[in-house]
């Protein structure tokens, strides 16, 4: 058994496939309407599906926004350096909400962004050896 993907409900699909691709870096792998159902789905990634997980960008056509409720936590990103992958979603026009640095009681360093449906993407900085 493996992950294939976290599904997330966008209120404009557009938007978050901007800002997935454009300012996180993923490409999008595939995406399809169904009119009888009145959605759209969009996968993104950095990776096939085949090779890992992806997050699966679900529109609800007549849903323009979500409450995101207080059960959901944040999609994980490893990034080579935290402090970089910030300044390039800021130059690109996108939220950090949590700038980079070592996580309170801890020497893991993370930062977290934000996309345009106020979903959490934490960058987990590599360790080094």
């Amino acid at each position: 058994m493996r992950i294939l993907h976290t599904m997330l409900r966008v209120g404009n699909l557009e938007k978050s496939i901007a800002f997935y691709a454009d300012v996180l870096g993923m490409k999008v792998l595939r995406r399809k309407d169904y009119p009888e159902g009145k959605f759209t789905l969009a996968f993104v990634g950095y990776q096939d599906e085949a090779e890992g997980a992806v997050l699966e960008l679900t529109h609800n056509w007549d849903v323009k926004e979500y409450d995101l409720g207080t059960g959901y936590g944040h999609i994980a990103i490893e990034v080579d350096n935290a402090y970089q992958a910030c300044d390039e979603v800021k130059k690109r026009g996108g939220k950090v909400t949590r700038e980079a640095g070592p996580m309170k009681h801890g020497a893991t360093v993370i930062a977290f962004v934000e996309d345009p449906d106020g979903y959490k993407i934490e960058f987990i900085q590599k360790k080094t050896v």
